[in-house]
């Protein structure tokens, strides 16, 4: 979602447009734009507009350096991705197994 809001940085999205333009749930959408509102990545305006704005230059480059590894590397950004996902449970799940010490 927000490498799709960089790409059009000028436009302000409502989060049924984001719903549709994303193919995803309105409860998926929601919660990735709170995220983002959070991180400090997206500004809400009037009507509840929505639009790609980072609250620092620090962030821009930030979200810049990510589209630009994502455009060479699609793959390893999702391989990325999903390890830093199953991460928690994995290391949760790890901390009750039996070792021989």
């Amino acid at each position: 979602m927000l490498l799709m809001m960089t790409r059009e940085q000028e436009r302000r999205w409502s989060p049924g447009e984001l719903v549709t333009a994303l193919r995803a749930s309105d409860l998926v959408v929601s919660r990735a734009l709170e995220d983002l509102d959070a991180a400090g990545l997206i500004a809400a305006e009037v009507g509840g507009q929505l639009r790609y704005a980072p609250a620092s230059p620090r962030l821009r480059a930030l979200v810049a350096g990510t589209s630009d590894f994502y455009q060479r590397s699609p793959d390893a950004a999702r391989r990325l991705i999903l390890d830093q996902r199953q991460g928690g449970p994995t290391v949760f799940a790890d901390a009750f197994r039996f070792r021989k010490d």
